[in-house]
């Protein structure tokens, strides 16, 4: 995500950094590729040229060109300046005074908007509201087909009415079918187009005066760029949209879209998309969002999705196993799952301040993630004791193991070293000073651990 957009701009700020005291001259070239750089991001022109402009209008009115610490200045003014094009702050799903609070899904063919209705069910139903989805697209074959496996593969109810009537009597009555639910959340997948056309608009308009929803949620793909912004003021225009999801965020290595879109039309972003699993869906914060872009990371939001896969007596567990020393190739594998159903190795690499520069430096298998496949099929391939005492696979033990697994005798031994390595480090967090120690073992040249 913005992979091309952060080195240009942490090149630009690099520079910078080992300037010390800057010139004018020093921060009209500095934004002079900071704007090139957002050009080139597809960000909108007059978006980029108020982005540089305000940066040089309270940097050259602070008087801090000539302090050692200027070049740290024009970076927190870019970070907060950043922070201010992306929106300020998150804007939260409205509720209704009545049940159920009805969110109106529009959008084009092909921005993933049936996806991100059943994503944003299951991240409802998994903050404790009773969600339910309306099939309305009438019109897109198999849609309704494709919104009933979704809604089965999250277990949350949907109304679906054929095709025999019109889609704003299928939304009606959806709507009135999860009242009776007692449904808190109604989410309508209404049809998409290739283009906006004055059918399509005139049904979404027939539907809206139908279920009176509380948000109407434009979904567009981030990498279709300035087109996504052209696309959100139009359909804003029509019907007036509460807020955007952005799909497909995960594969937008320049970020324009994401950008633009608030500062362009004032509608706020709720929700991106950050991969095709029901779970990856997150709230748009503009804040980690611009930490992200700069290179900072994003602690804060993978501390939740960490939480989210370790409850506390499993973590619990865990510190008494490490404490033990009984800390086995069970609990490694476990801990790699867990991992794995945090999202992609370079997504997670992108949240640690200062990590995401080590992406260049690996290979592919280790950011797709399928290096933790082939260790889990190692793993798996061990018996109950192998994986209990591993000092106990030797030279025909490994060859088994590889032969069940389909992979060679270095692969298990990789993987066995880097065990030891992952144990060794465990220890070190469990001693007095255990931060810093693990740090000053994970930064040792040529020095890979299993996750």
């Amino acid at each position: 995500m913005f992979e091309s957009l952060t080195e240009k701009l942490n090149s630009t700020f690099e520079k910078l950094r080992n300037k010390g005291k800057l010139t004018e001259k020093d921060v009209d070239d500095a934004l002079r590729e900071i704007r090139l750089a957002l050009l080139e991001a597809d960000v909108n022109f007059k978006v980029a040229r108020s982005f540089v402009s305000t940066i040089k209008e309270k940097v050259i009115g602070d008087e801090v060109l000539s302090t050692i610490s200027a070049g740290q200045h024009v970076i927190k003014t870019a970070h907060e300046e950043l922070i201010h094009t992306l929106g300020e702050t998150s804007s939260k799903l409205l509720i209704s005074d009545t049940k159920p609070s009805v969110v109106m899904m529009v959008g084009l063919n092909g921005s993933g908007k049936t996806t991100t209705s059943s994503k944003l069910a299951a991240y409802l139903k998994k903050s404790g509201h009773l969600t339910t989805l309306v099939g309305a697209d009438i019109h897109r074959p198999a849609a309704i087909d494709q919104l009933r496996t979704l809604s089965a593969q999250i277990d949350v109810p949907m109304f679906e009415y054929g095709t025999s009537i019109s889609a704003p009597e299928v939304a009606e009555k959806g709507v009135h079918d999860s009242k009776n639910l007692n449904a808190s959340y109604t989410i309508v997948d209404t049809a998409g187009r290739f283009q906006i056309d004055q059918t399509l608009m005139t049904e979404i308009k027939e539907i809206y005066q139908r279920i009176d929803p509380v948000e109407v949620l434009l979904v567009v793909d981030a990498m279709t760029g300035q087109e996504a912004v052209n696309v959100a003021t139009e359909f804003n225009e029509y019907i007036g949209i509460t807020g955007l999801v952005l799909t497909k965020m995960d594969g937008d290595a320049r970020g324009g879209a994401a950008l633009s879109i608030t500062s362009v039309t004032g509608i706020p972003v709720k929700y991106i998309g950050m991969g095709e699993s029901y779970d990856a869906l997150e709230i748009f914060y503009p804040e980690r969002l611009a930490d992200r872009i700069l290179g900072m990371g994003d602690v804060v939001t993978l501390v939740e999705k960490a939480k989210s896969q370790f409850d506390e007596t499993q973590t619990a567990e865990l510190e008494k196993k490490i404490r033990n020393e009984t800390f086995d190739l069970q609990d490694f594998l476990s801990q790699m799952q867990a991992v794995q159903n945090m999202g992609p190795m370079g997504q997670m690499l992108d949240m640690i301040p200062g990590f995401s520069q080590m992406k260049g430096k690996l290979n592919s298998d280790q950011l797709d993630g399928s290096h933790l496949t082939k260790s889990e099929a190692i793993i798996l391939s061990m018996t109950p004791i192998e994986r209990q005492k591993p000092e106990l696979i030797g030279g025909s033990r490994r060859k088994r193991i590889a032969q069940g697994s389909g992979t060679t005798a270095q692969d298990v031994n990789q993987l066995l070293n880097q065990f030891k390595q992952v144990k060794k480090m465990m220890k070190a967090m469990a001693s007095p000073g255990g931060q810093k120690k693990m740090m000053r073992m994970m930064s040792q040249k040529g020095n890979k651990i299993g996750f």
